[in-house]
Order: C-alpha cells, then structure tokens, then sequence
C-alpha cells in the first residue's frame, strides 16, 4: 500500500528525476535519457535541502516496495515560487510555477496526481503566492480544470522563446 502525500526529500531526488523523464516521455512521446538527468537529481537534491532555493516545493507519494525493488515514488507534483516586481493584482510578487507532475504508469488512476497536486497549491497559498501556471499535456486539462486552472487573463497574442546564446529553439515549447 502507498503512503499518504508529504514533501519530498533530498533523498527522493533520483526518483524526482525518473519522474520527470516520464513525464517528458508522456509530453513527446520520446525517451530521451542523457546527462540532463545527473544535473537534474544533483539540483533537486541542493534545492530540496535548502541549499540552492528557497522556493522550491516538492510533494510526493510513496510506492508499495511490492511494485518493485525497493523504495520508489509513485507519483509527484513539483513546482517553484517565483519573486517578481509586486503589481496591482499581485501585492506579493509572488508567483508560481507547476512544472513536473507525473504518476507512475503503475499507480494511474488512483488519485496521486490530483492529491500531489493539491498539496503542491495549498503550499503557494501558504507562501502568498497569488498566481499559478502550468502547461499541460491535454490528458491532464480535465485535473487542472478540475482543480481552477483556467486560460490566463490577459490573453497574449505572443509566445516568444529563445536561447542565451541567440541560436534556435527547436522542437515543441521546451518543458520546464
């Protein structure tokens, strides 16, 4: 049987990762392993303990060890706060930022998503956080409907990327 949501650990980084890589593998339909990952799971950890970020929030499921060999995630939502200039529907300046939800192919269907979820929300309404965007994959529309995700407020009749060094996006809007 699983457990019940708590906040990650630094400890869970390398299963944070796995995570990801399955949601980035639900979002593209390719598995694209690589050293991403390495970097990925030493950020985590870091943030995760404190060291990095202040404004990271990690919130997570036990899997049964029954599943597999050892101790394993089950699912996961993990999101960050972002401080910007405070504004007039945003006193705080405090926004945040849905960008790794995922359940493991194995435990779908029980809930863990949306619990996750709801945990990683009640914490940016703790911090004062007064907005929260994700992108979705249109699987998952139904859960952040669900949840009051809506389209943003001020429509933008542009969506802009671009890299540091000047050269081309490529491929679908990079996930976060």
């Amino acid at each position: 049987m699983s457990g019940p949501v708590r906040p990650a650990r630094p400890d869970d980084a390398a299963e944070l990762v796995r995570l990801r890589r399955l949601m980035f593998l639900a979002m593209s339909g390719r598995d694209e392993p690589g050293p991403w990952e390495a970097a990925a799971e030493e950020r985590a950890r870091e943030q995760l303990a404190g060291g990095g970020a202040r404004w990271l929030g990690a919130f997570v499921v036990d899997g049964d060890p029954a599943v597999a060999d050892g101790p394993h995630l089950a699912a996961c939502a993990v999101g960050r706060i972002e401080e910007r200039l405070p504004a007039p529907g945003h006193p705080a300046g405090r926004f945040g930022f849905v960008f790794n939800v995922c359940t493991d192919t194995r435990y779908r269907g029980l809930g863990y998503a949306r619990a996750t979820t709801e945990a990683l929300l009640a914490w940016f309404a703790e911090e004062g956080v007064t907005r929260v965007d994700l992108h979705a994959t249109a699987e998952a529309e139904p859960l952040y409907r669900s949840l009051g995700f809506v389209e943003h407020s001020i429509p933008l009749s542009l969506d802009l990327s671009r890299r540091p060094d000047g050269g081309p996006v490529t491929g679908r809007a990079a996930p976060r």
